[in-house]
């Protein structure tokens, strides 16, 4: 019989090996402001770059772009697979994040894994070793980007554009100022009022499915995440990403929250992008 973390790993791999699955992270192109600001200030053209979990490819056009020597990996065939037809001209291998063999020490001048990759990564001795892996092959003063889960994120839904309100109000009062100030008031209380209970039917089922574990008070651990059918999800608060990171003799460079220029809110802010280097 399988253990559990087997059969964990087995349900995640799953996941990404359904063509479903596939074909929604294949069709994916865009880089997050995040991402963006981060590849913009740490990744110098002519670098050597490892892509791990690269899915479907959604940021090598612009990783494979600025890198003199590109690879990408991950662990599903089908997202590699999918990868391989998309840009046929660029390395992609089937490989384990956590099982770096095939590069040698101090390979790389950046390592990149996207997407809360490497929140899938179970159990915690795989994560560790990804992480070992990492900082073997990053050569000195090499760049590791990564985003990971935040456990305390309760809130979902709240935000909403104020510029949309005001292009509404000002369509509504053609010109006219006098007319447009109660009716960019009264757009507003609206918005207000539904954008408050979407978000209280969105977020009491996550504030108590949450609050009820121990990744939860901890700030660290497993929760079971709804996307896909299902996936077993590492999360960890910035706190603790730092503490773990440190042992691993990586140096903080960089946080930023997944809705930045947004700034970071404890509760409400899915997950973070970090960037550190090795000493």
């Amino acid at each position: 019989m399988k253990n559990t973390s087997e059969t964990d790993r087995a349900t995640n791999l799953r996941v990404y090996r359904a063509p479903d699955v596939v074909a929604h992270y294949a069709n994916l192109t865009y880089l997050t402001p995040c991402e963006r600001l981060l590849f913009e200030t740490y990744l110098k053209p002519g670098i050597m770059l490892l892509d791990l979990g690269v899915g479907g490819g959604r940021t090598t056009a612009y990783l494979s772009g600025i890198a003199s020597y590109y690879v990408g990996i991950d662990y599903s065939e089908e997202m590699v697979r999918a990868c391989r037809n998309k840009l046929p001209a660029l390395q992609f291998e089937v490989a384990d994040a956590a099982d770096l063999s095939r590069f040698g020490d101090a390979s790389f001048d950046a390592v990149v894994f996207s997407f809360n990759g490497i929140d899938y990564l179970a159990p915690d001795e795989k994560r560790r070793k990804c992480l070992r892996e990492c900082h073997r092959v990053l050569r000195p003063g090499g760049v590791f980007i990564f985003s990971s889960h935040n456990p305390h994120s309760l809130i979902v839904g709240w935000d909403w554009n104020w510029n949309n309100l005001r292009a509404s109000a000002d369509r509504i009062a053609k010109g006219s100022r006098v007319i447009r100030i109660p009716v960019l008031a009264g757009l507003g209380c609206a918005k207000a009022g539904l954008s408050f209970l979407s978000t209280l039917v969105r977020s009491v089922p996550r504030v108590l499915r949450r609050t009820a574990t121990r990744t939860f008070w901890r700030g660290e651990g497993y929760l079971f995440d709804p996307a896909h059918g299902g996936l077993l999800t590492h999360c960890a608060s910035p706190s603790s990403v730092l503490e773990e990171l440190s042992q691993h003799e990586l140096k903080f460079l960089k946080s930023l929250p997944e809705d930045y220029p947004r700034p970071s809110r404890r509760w409400s802010t899915r997950w973070y992008y970090y960037a550190f280097s090795k000493e």
